[in-house]
C-alpha cells in the first residue's frame, strides 16, 4: 500500500480507546491531562529546539531524526508531522531540497543525507528497533564522520522519545489526517514559537 492509500486508509479508523478528545494525533493524547501535556510539549522542546550541551544537530536535523524514527515505527501522524517541521525548518534555512530530503527520511532512504547525518540517522533507527543492538562502532561511525558527543547523546534520546510519541498514537488509535499537507500551518507555529508555546494552537486536519 502507498503512504497516500495507508493514510486514507488511517484517517478512516476510529479510535480504540473510548473518552478520547476529537483532535487527532499526539494531541489527543495531550489533552487527556493537563499535566501530560505539559510534559509531553516540554520534552520536545527540550529534544527538538533548544540547546542541547555539547550538540551541533540544527532544529532541521533533529526533526528529520524524529521523521525517520515515526516512520521505522510506520506512525504516520508523527512522521508527517515532523516531516513538515523539518520543511519548514530547512526552508528557511535557506535548503532548496527540503521536500527531497523530507521524503529521504519518510522511505528511509539515508544515502540521500550526508555522513555525519547518514550515521546519525542509523544510530537512530538501532535505537527503533533494539536499543541494545547499538554498538560502540555505531557510535564511533557518527563521530568519525563529524557528529559530537552531544549529537550521539540527543540522536539516542530523540529516537527514544519518539518511540513513545508514536506508541502514544498508534496504541490510542487517534485521529490521522489524510494527507500530510494538513500539517501546513501548525508547521509554522512550531517552526516560529517551539512546542510549548500558547501560540501554536492550529489542529491538523481541522476545517
Amino acid at each position: 500500500m502507498t503512504h497516500d492509500a495507508e493514510r486514507r486508509a488511517r484517517a478512516l479508523e476510529a479510535p480504540v480507546v473510548a473518552g478520547l478528545p476529537d483532535v487527532p494525533g499526539i494531541i489527543a493524547a495531550m489533552r487527556l491531562s493537563p499535566g501530560l501535556e505539559v510534559h509531553l510539549r516540554g520534552l520536545a522542546d527540550q529534544l527538538l529546539v533548544k540547546e542541547f550541551p555539547g550538540a551541533t544537530l540544527s532544529r532541521a536535523e533533529r526533526e528529520l531524526i524524529a521523521t525517520v524514527v515515526s516512520a521505522e515505527n510506520e506512525c504516520f501522524y508523527c512522521m508527517d508531522s515532523h516531516g513538515a517541521f523539518a520543511a519548514e525548518l530547512l526552508l528557511r534555512d535557506g535548503a532548496t531540497d527540503a521536500a527531497v530530503k523530507v521524503d529521504a527520511a519518510k522511505t528511509r532512504q539515508l544515502d540521500a543525507f550526508t555522513p555525519k547525518m547518514h550515521a546519525l540517522l542509523h544510530l537512530a533507527r538501532t535505537v527503533q528497533g533494539r536499543s541494545r543492538d547499538v554498538t560502540r562502532a555505531d557510535v564511533e561511525r557518527a563521530t568519525a564522520a563529524g557528529a559530537s558527543d552531544g549529537d550521539t547523546q540527543l540522536t539516542v534520546l530523540i529516537a527514544s522519545a519518539f518511540c513513545m510519541y508514536n506508541r502514544m498514537v498508534d496504541g490510542l488509535r487517534a485521529k490521522t489526517p489524510p494527507t500530510a499537507d494538513a500539517f501546513v500551518a501548525r508547521a509554522k507555529e512550531i517552526a516560529e514559537h517551539g512546542y510549548s508555546d500558547a501560540r501554536v494552537q492550529s489542529i491538523p486536519g481541522a476545517k
